[in-house]
């Protein structure tokens, strides 16, 4: 599933007429690009949330024949539901007989995706396993030995944490990319607009495992500002 309902505030007047996932880089627009990234990594059914001028993006991906699979789309009305409740609006559009990818629409990166899917198999059935890297943020995720534990803020003051440590705790970035078991949807009891962080803690403290994947060292861009769009187009203007 690509994240693509966002509205694009901090890139406007750019997206003022034009949603971010159509967004030109280097000769392609982000969406194409990151669904491509997703195909190659075995990806062979894509789901789009839409909000923002979705008729735009859902023409798009028509237009491209789905980048060569099949292509559905989850249109969230009035407005986008955030991570979470993205995911729980487009339940009825999933098969739930494998573990999924959940890819923000505005991420490009070089992170080896395909080794992130098989290390989410080898783990035993986690309920998710989430990119991290070693950045520049405020906001963390906390992991121990036996995976999420928690989150921090800085901005705000937060040092949440769910459950009593086991091991060392890392305060790791989240890199904007999940696998998920389909397990996810029996187990969310969130309703409406909600960040999938939610429901990763509160299970968390229940003995679900939400693992980590480091993937330091990849080239990756959060086109969020003026500034990250014109350091995609340097970075993967090779196309």
């Amino acid at each position: 599933m690509i994240l693509a309902a966002g509205l694009g505030t901090r890139l406007r007047p750019l997206t003022d007429h034009t949603p971010k996932a159509l967004i030109d880089v280097s000769g392609m627009p982000i969406i194409e690009r990151v669904a491509r990234r997703l195909i190659e990594a075995g990806a062979d059914r894509l789901i789009v949330n839409t909000a923002h001028l979705a008729q735009q993006i859902e023409d798009y991906v028509r237009s491209r024949d789905g980048f060569g699979v099949e292509a559905v789309f989850s249109r969230e009305d009035p407005g986008p539901l955030e991570t979470g409740g993205a995911l729980l609006a487009a339940e009825g559009l999933f098969r739930k007989d494998a573990p999924f990818f959940l890819h923000n629409a505005d991420i490009l990166s070089e992170i080896p995706l395909g080794e992130m899917y098989a290390a989410h198999g080898a783990a035993g059935d986690p309920l998710a396993t989430v990119a991290v890297m070693r950045r520049q943020t405020t906001r963390k995720m906390l992991f121990d030995d036996a995976g999420l534990l928690g989150r921090t803020d800085e901005t705000k003051g937060i040092d949440l944490r769910v459950r009593p440590a086991a091991g060392e705790v890392r305060a790791l970035p989240f890199a904007g990319i999940h696998v998920l078991s389909p397990r996810i949807f029996d187990l969310m009891t969130e309703r409406g607009a909600f960040s999938i962080l939610d429901p990763y803690l509160r299970l968390a403290a229940e003995g679900e495992r939400i693992l980590p994947f480091h993937v330091d060292g990849h080239a990756w861009v959060d086109i969020g500002r003026p500034e990250q769009l014109e350091e995609a187009r340097r970075r993967f203007g090779g196309g």
